[in-house]
């Protein structure tokens, strides 16, 4: 008996028709949006001072420096932990590398790897302060912040500190490559090293889990402590690595110099919170921090040096207006909804799952 064979079915194409091509989201790109708005509004208003070359290069280059800050303060906010020492922690860097130059004869390399590992060791502080004796971390690193800036009076006895440094340094903080500055190459390597970590690794994973939920994190085999330790240490070191940026592009310390710098990149983080990843993600602090840099400099150029006033009413209405849509999106906390603990459970499998923690929301599994 032959067998009947069925006529082949020819696969149908399914109708598909181009729409209109979309604007990305304002919810996920408003920075985008804002930065866009600047350039066309003072562009206009300013064009041949403000869209020229000479313009990007001063926002660019002056702006590097906090944001490696904002970067180092994004760090332990994926833990859910805030670090507010991270302004001191960068003026101390700056005093003391300007005070070994002029009383020592090292070299300027040893002294900023010396600086940077003393700091990170004051973040090991901050951290046993936090985790230990289980200290709320505004207030652990606001103390923090108070004690560094006394050891900053005492080493300054509150003068300028201008230390003497090699034609070499000085071009490593204020040279340019085809027309870039060395500050913002600086800057970039940080920010795609630290974008790597957060977003391909496993301890990336991990950190925003603990920032999720600490304590389904830590059921799930994390240890969330030592995570929130760490963070601290790394926020400390690049604090400190965005003191030694600004000492080499411009090498002397004044008393005032760490406040003036931790709102703008405060204002930098909560608004890039609500960006991109809608949560505290790399990419979106530069962004947001660029597009406010840019808006204070046309305000600048628009009012002329009475503008004094702008920059700090600018930087804490932006700072109140990031706050505020970060939270009410979920953003800052790096999403309690248990997403990237989720994520963290998949990513290691059911045999790393001590306890047999549930998959937090996810179907059960027979």
């Amino acid at each position: 008996m032959n067998a009947v064979t069925a006529p082949p079915v020819r696969p149908t194409r399914a109708s598909w028709r181009p729409g209109p091509p979309r604007l990305p989201s304002i919810g996920r790109f408003s920075a985008v949006y804002l930065w866009v708005v600047f350039l066309v509004l003072f562009g206009a208003l300013q064009f041949h001072l403000f869209l020229t070359v000479s313009t990007f290069q001063v926002v660019f280059s002056q702006g590097a420096v906090t944001a490696v800050l904002a970067l180092a303060f994004l760090v332990p906010l994926t833990t859910d932990t805030y670090d507010l020492s991270i302004g001191e922690m960068m003026s101390l860097t700056i005093v003391v590398i300007n005070w070994l130059t002029l009383h020592t004869s090292l070299p300027i390399g040893v002294i900023a790897v010396m600086v940077v590992a003393g700091c990170a060791l004051i973040g090991a502080v901050s951290g046993f302060v936090v985790v230990k004796l289980r200290v709320n971390s505004l207030i652990a690193t606001l103390g923090m912040s108070e004690v560094l800036s006394a050891f900053q009076l005492y080493i300054s006895q509150n003068h300028q500190v201008a230390g003497q440094f090699s034609s070499l340094f000085v071009t490593i903080g204020n040279g340019t490559v085809f027309g870039i500055p060395y500050l913002d190459l600086y800057m970039i390597v940080i920010a795609a090293a630290l974008w790597f970590v957060l977003e391909q690794t496993p301890l990336g994973r991990r950190m925003f889990a603990v920032g999720g939920n600490r304590e389904a994190a830590r059921l799930a085999g994390i240890s969330a402590n030592r995570i929130v330790w760490g963070s601290l240490v790394t926020s400390a070191a690049i604090a400190s690595l965005a003191g030694v940026i600004y000492t080499a592009q411009v090498g002397a310390y004044t008393a005032d110099i760490g406040q003036g710098y931790l709102f703008p990149a405060l204002a930098a983080v909560f608004f890039g919170a609500s960006q991109l990843s809608q949560r505290p993600n790399v990419w979106g602090t530069l962004i947001a921090f660029f597009a406010l840099a840019f808006g204070i400099q046309g305000l600048t150029l628009q009012f002329g040096a009475g503008t004094f006033w702008a920059s700090p009413l600018f930087q804490g209405v932006a700072l109140i207006g990031a706050v505020g849509i970060a939270s009410s999106r979920g953003a800052i906390g790096a999403g309690g909804d248990g997403r990237a603990i989720r994520r963290l459970l998949r990513s290691r499998g059911p045999e790393a799952r001590p306890g047999a923690v549930p998959d937090l929301g996810a179907s059960p599994r027979s």
